[in-house]
């Protein structure tokens, strides 16, 4: 009698503990996945020539640049110097924002015309990339916890809740995301982050007229189209650790570990 009780508080000690463990995992996953996706769409700098060509920067810039009170001359830049200009903040927001006050645009011919961020610009993309060192060791600790958990499951051979069962539990947070901004208003929920997130005193709403980084970037609507790119390869990566995992705990997988005969 004793021996089944003991036995039995073993297998639900078990029971929980694998459960747990897969909610953490998904977690984890999910977080390591967000992080990784972030990184690769910035090496392609959020792939703004193709944004720029489907939204039409282009023709932003032309109606609105003449219009700068603060800087002349940027309509006269090319397609090329733009992503450059671009390609230029994403690095400087990853790298504690070193670079920023130095950026100046050319017109086609090489002229330099003037610098690209004024005082209030070069703040908030500091603060940007404030936030970014701060996201940065969160995300790294979500990549070393998936890899570690990825790690234990494969030695534990951890029973697997169903795949589909765990895929919509990924899947979940990210359409409850999805359908709340959606319900609410995109550009409403994009404004109210800002508020919550950068310092009061800082500020982060550009007209256009004032700002040729919002020109430039057709602020807000490319960070709905960077948001939309960076859910989808999130899900995606997601899925593939979902799969990895998976593997890992089937019977069915090929251990590389054992010898030919």
């Amino acid at each position: 009698m004793a021996v089944n009780s003991i036995c039995g508080s073993r297998l639900r000690a078990d029971a929980l503990f694998n459960r747990v463990q897969w909610i953490v995992f998904i977690l984890a996953a999910l977080l390591a996945a967000a992080y990784l996706a972030w990184l690769a769409l910035a090496q392609a700098n959020f792939l703004y020539p193709l944004w720029y060509n489907l939204i039409e920067i282009d023709r932003t810039i032309e109606i609105y640049a003449p219009q700068n009170r603060y800087r002349q001359g940027f309509e006269e830049t090319s397609k090329a110097e733009r992503g450059h200009l671009f390609a230029a903040i994403v690095d400087a927001i990853h790298n504690h924002g070193r670079g920023l006050r130095k950026l100046v645009y050319h017109d086609a011919t090489g002229r330099q015309l003037g610098y690209l961020l004024r005082k209030p610009e070069v703040t908030h993309l500091q603060d940007v990339a404030r936030l970014v060192d701060r996201i940065r060791p969160v995300g790294l600790g979500a990549v070393i916890v998936t890899a570690a958990l990825l790690f234990v499951i494969r030695r534990r051979k951890a029973p697997m809740p169903s795949l589909i069962l765990l895929s919509l539990g990924a899947i979940a947070p990210l359409c409850a995301i999805t359908m709340t901004m959606i319900t609410i208003d995109p550009i409403k929920v994009f404004y109210w982050l800002h508020t919550r997130i950068f310092p009061p005193n800082h500020e982060w709403f550009f007209y256009y007229q004032d700002s040729l980084m919002s020109t430039m970037m057709k602020a807000p609507d490319l960070f709905g189209y960077i948001a939309a790119a960076w859910a989808l390869l999130t899900l995606f990566l997601l899925l593939i650790l979902i799969a990895v995992a998976w593997l890992s705990t089937s019977s069915q997988a090929y251990d590389f570990s054992r010898r030919a005969p």
